[in-house]
């Protein structure tokens, strides 16, 4: 079983390349994204509506953060969102996952300053 960790740097990977089936395989059945543009939904439809809106991303991991005794960890990260209509937006993200006891994540709490974005994805 992967840890922690292994799986967060995974999701960063996947999340950068778009590769929307392996990033949904991270998160057990019953997961909830909690996105502050894209609102509380599954791993499945969040992952896919992001891909949508999405021509690129690049991702530069600031940090790793977790406790032995915990099922969270949290990952700091530049974010460069370039959108399929050509406008792009870079910003600092805090991901807050939860795992379950197979390491497959169960909630993700994507917390960043939504002002920039939210102007540019209305243009899409």
């Amino acid at each position: 079983m992967r840890s922690k960790k292994e799986i967060a740097e995974k999701y960063i990977d996947f999340l950068q390349m778009g590769e929307v089936d392996q990033l949904i395989d991270l998160f057990s059945e019953d997961s909830v994204i909690d996105s502050p543009i894209y609102g509380h939904l599954d791993a499945s439809v969040f992952f896919n509506r992001l891909k949508d809106d999405t021509s690129d991303s690049i991702l530069k991991i600031h940090g790793i953060y977790e406790r032995n005794d915990a099922r969270e960890i949290a990952l700091y990260f530049e974010y460069l969102w370039k959108l399929k209509n050509g406008k792009s937006v870079k910003f600092d993200v805090i991901d807050i996952m939860k795992f379950d006891d197979k390491n497959k994540i169960t909630y993700l709490k994507i917390i960043y300053d939504t002002a920039k974005a939210r102007a540019i994805l209305k243009k899409i």
